[in-house]
């Protein structure tokens, strides 16, 4: 059998550096970036930059996990230091601060964004976007971002639109859980439907199309953050993130996280048979057992199940992470505990709702409705949100 020829892709990176460098010339640019800022020759931006006498890079900012990826678990802050490759400053926005501040800013004109998403709500990285945006707004500097494939595709949206009063770090817009946009069309939204209103340009890609999983071009793929190895794991990612508001694990300290979830009173067959009979579209649920290497259960046998796609398009992440953990809620009701705060740099909210951006989700499970109301419940969300992004699509 011939294998298909993935589309050819020119990031945003890589037509910043020619057809574009102008954007670039005679300033002062501080780059927000991490270890898969890189072009297709895995050459990473900061160097590039750096090395370029047409531009002069004076500092670089670091999101979630640091500037190289080298922070493993969540709610760990990065400091701030000096990168050993070019001596320059890294200023975290995963610290004291998750925006850059004024001295921060003081020493540039332009502040360039190049980070790979997950096409998720949760994903910090685009509010240490927003929060870049927003203080080059306050500061009157400039704000670019260089657009990268959205790794699950542009086209389906999926979940609850977050509600008014339930922002945090990881959601603070009115955006459904799944929103089918790239980074640079996420900059467009927030720049103007939520006011942010700073000098903002966004450096397009080339080529790629709305329909396409990043692995379906000859895009290149660095782990974003470290339990995000694969696209696999990006496409699971909008179902089983939501187990990080339980005490269930989510597969961290295992080679396939968000892939295998479990705990150690789950019985992995009684687990997986229920799935099986919800007969939900484009998964295949198998009984597992796992021990947990770090985080959750460390050093305890889990039982759980492992999520095979089988069809991308036909999956519905959303939905069936709402169906995983509905499903647990009622067969371990006495075992099955929600997470306990702080997540997030919130102190007194449930973290599922926090991840959900609402009490309704939590609720639906607790009140024992069916999935299909569940659904029902996000649609006129989730087409407000089509029509709306309409207007900022850039491919």
């Amino acid at each position: 059998m011939k294998l298909l020829q993935p589309q050819t892709v020119k990031l945003g990176l890589e037509k910043s550096l020619d057809e574009e460098i102008n954007l670039l010339k005679n300033k002062r640019i501080g780059l927000i970036c991490n270890q898969a800022s890189v072009n297709h020759q895995y050459q990473h931006c900061a160097d590039l930059f750096f090395e370029n006498p047409d531009i002069d890079l004076v500092s670089l900012f670091g999101p979630q996990h640091g500037i190289r990826g080298d922070v493993q678990d969540n709610m760990i802050e990065t400091l701030h230091t000096l990168d050993k490759k070019t001596g320059l400053p890294i200023f975290s926005l995963y610290s004291e601060t998750r925006e850059p501040t004024a001295e921060m800013l003081s020493r540039i004109d332009t502040i360039v964004f190049d980070l790979q998403d997950v096409g998720c709500r949760v994903y910090t990285f685009i509010y240490t976007m927003a929060n870049a945006m927003r203080a080059c707004a306050n500061s009157g500097k400039e704000f670019i971002v260089l657009d990268r494939p959205n790794p699950i595709g542009g086209e389906i949206i999926e979940g609850n639109t977050l509600e008014k009063g339930n922002e945090s770090f990881v959601g603070q817009f009115q955006i459904p859980m799944r929103h089918g946009l790239t980074v640079g069309e996420l900059a467009q939204l927030f720049n103007e439907e939520f006011h942010i209103n700073c000098d903002l340009k966004v450096v397009t890609m080339d080529d790629w199309k709305r329909n396409l999983y990043s692995d379906e071009t000859d895009a290149p793929w660095v782990m974003p953050s470290p339990n995000m190895p694969t696209v696999e794991t990006a496409v699971v990612f909008p179902a089983t993130v939501y187990f990080e508001g339980t005490q269930v694990s989510e597969g961290r300290g295992t080679t396939k996280p968000f892939e295998i979830i479990g705990a150690p009173y789950i019985v992995a067959k009684d687990y997986q048979e229920a799935l099986a009979k919800l007969e939900l579209p484009g998964v295949i649920f198998r009984e597992i057992n796992f021990l947990p290497t770090f985080q959750k259960y460390k050093d305890e046998v889990c039982g759980g199940v492992f999520l095979h796609i089988t069809d991308r398009k036909q999956f519905k992440p959303v939905i069936t992470g709402i169906a995983l953990i509905k499903t647990l809620y009622e067969l371990y009701r006495e075992e099955f505990k929600w997470k306990n705060p702080p997540y997030e740099y919130v102190y007194d909210r449930n973290p599922f709702d926090v991840i959900a951006g609402t009490t309704t989700t939590r609720e639906q499970i607790e009140n024992g409705l069916n999935l299909e109301k569940i659904e029902l419940s996000w649609s006129d969300g989730v087409e407000l949100f089509r029509e709306t992004r309409k207007k900022y699509l850039l491919y």
